[in-house]
């Protein structure tokens, strides 16, 4: 994947990137909010070695010494001889093993200092006891290197016998000054509030590159039409922009005919036309691997841009489960297929006029061996039927995947079309439905990639859901008044007046 690749990922996947970007933020703020502030108090000693006179080579002698001596110094600052007294003088309320951790010693090299810092999490406690300690310590280095069972001749005193010299301590080769008091420090060293959000803020974007690339990953829908034809085989004879107003105005046609998804329909029938040259189907089914890809809608608005092209069109609602038709133009749903199918009523009987002249067949009442009917002798000889009358006849099937009916349906059409979702149906699924109706031996024409994103839409919408969800509105054609409905189907309406 190079920069461009992951550029796209990203973007497609903003919402993802920028939720994981505010949280990373979020828990470097958080960090910093939730932590005890610690402060750092320093002092610094002085160590020299005490010498005879001022000879240049002694001098440079007890610089050696020092200088040799001041690394191990600087290992025992945090020892027990020295903690537990500074424990008992400020009568801390810790442990002098726990005090040692507090404690760090440093002595840079070449020199004979040794700088001492004492964190704690009130700044005036921190700079008393890095104090004690420097002071501790300075005995406990001078006791230390103090011979052992020397006595050097102190001052005399007076005795009945004259003057007596009195043994003195001896002295310490070394002597441990504070060049440097510790001060109460003003601002705590930690937490780091920059840091801790810069922190959050890297980890977020890293945490943002890798999930998206993750998601990327594991998404297995199609994104872009090639992907879909190299997928199935088959040509993609269109692509149907997203439009969020379609739940309300399934129709392209139906405010404007120069919309992009009106243009996107024509251009379908246009591409339709020429793919079968020699012999032209007469009866194509649409389908769909899931519900809510937009079949019907496909189906419909097909059916219309041939209308308007001037072919004889009928429009067919074979989705006897889920029929929509009927909801998206506004007309009688109760007489249609399935009547026609038991044979309680002729096609002319139950037949329906839409919008520019185009004959509907709604789907009538929902039968309860759909999958049967659809698959059945009467079903054929009706599509001939209609392949008679009509030079198109466009059937709106149920999902290929989740029931079988249009399984038995579509080897009785000319042809099949298949509608897949944009970023919505998985490789998987697509490969499924045409390996379902490849078994069956169904001529498949092509493909519609529907949904679509497009320059003005950041995200996709869903449109003719299927299952317990209500049918498509019928947005500006509202459903007809009595007249009218007497009007488009008037031996329809007798024919139910007469049954009840």
């Amino acid at each position: 994947m190079d920069l461009r690749g992951f550029l796209k990922i990203v973007a497609r996947r903003w919402p993802v990137a920028v939720t994981v970007v505010v949280l990373g933020i979020a828990a470097g703020w958080t960090a910093t909010a939730v932590s005890t502030p610690v402060y750092e108090a320093r002092t610094q000693l002085f160590v020299a070695t005490r010498h005879g006179g001022e000879d240049t080579a002694q001098l440079n002698q007890g610089q050696t010494f020092s200088q040799a001596r001041v690394q191990s110094y600087a290992a025992i600052v945090a020892t027990d001889q020295v903690t537990e007294s500074v424990v008992r003088k400020l009568r801390l309320d810790v442990e002098p093993r726990q005090l040692a951790e507090r404690i760090k010693a440093e002595a840079p090299l070449n020199t004979v200092l040794i700088n001492i810092t004492v964190s704690d999490t009130e700044p005036e406690r921190a700079a008393q006891i890095a104090d004690a300690v420097a002071g501790r310590f300075a005995k406990v280095v001078e006791q230390l290197e103090s011979p052992r069972g020397a006595a050097a001749a102190g001052p005399a005193r007076v005795g009945d016998g004259g003057y007596t010299p009195v043994a003195a301590a001896p002295q310490a080769p070394v002597h441990l000054g504070v060049t440097e008091h510790a001060s109460v420090p003003a601002a705590p060293v930690s937490p780091h509030a920059l840091l801790n959000l810069a922190a959050g803020l890297l980890a977020g974007l890293l945490g943002a590159g890798a999930l998206v690339v993750l998601l990327e990953t594991l998404d297995t829908t199609l994104k872009h039409h090639t992907d879909l034809a190299e997928l199935t085989g088959h040509a993609v004879l269109g692509t149907i922009p997203f439009d969020r107003d379609a739940p309300q105005h399934p129709l392209a046609n139906s405010d404007s005919g120069h919309s992009a998804r009106a243009e996107a329909f024509r251009r379908l029938r246009t591409n339709l036309q020429f793919t079968q040259v020699d012999d032209p189907p007469k009866v194509l089914v649409v389908t769909s691997s899931l519900p809510g890809e937009g079949k019907t809608n496909t189906a419909a608005n097909l059916a219309l841009a041939l209308t308007e092209a001037g072919v004889r069109t009928c429009l067919v609602d074979a989705d006897l489960r889920r029929p929509c038709v009927a909801k998206t133009f506004g007309l009688v749903q109760d007489a249609g297929l399935t009547t026609v199918l038991i044979g309680r009523a002729g096609i002319d009987d139950v037949m329906q006029q839409g919008p520019g002249g185009l004959s509907v067949l709604t789907g009538g009442a929902v039968p309860p061996n759909p999958t049967e009917l659809l698959a059945s002798t009467r079903m054929s000889d009706v599509l001939e039927e209609l392949a008679d009358r009509y030079e198109a006849v466009i059937v709106d099937t149920a999902p290929l995947l989740p029931v079988a009916d249009t399984v038995g349906l579509a080897p009785l059409a000319d042809g099949t079309l298949l509608v897949v979702r944009a970023a919505k149906t998985t490789r998987d699924q697509i490969k499924s439905a045409a390996d379902a109706l490849r078994t069956v031996g169904v001529r498949t024409l092509g493909t519609v990639f529907s949904m679509t994103p497009t320059a003005k839409s950041k995200g996709y919408g869903s449109y003719g859901s299927y299952g317990d969800a209500e049918p498509p509105a019928a947005g500006r054609h509202r459903m007809p008044t009595p007249r009218t409905i007497r009007e488009r189907s008037g031996v329809a309406l007798s024919y139910l007046a007469g049954e009840k």
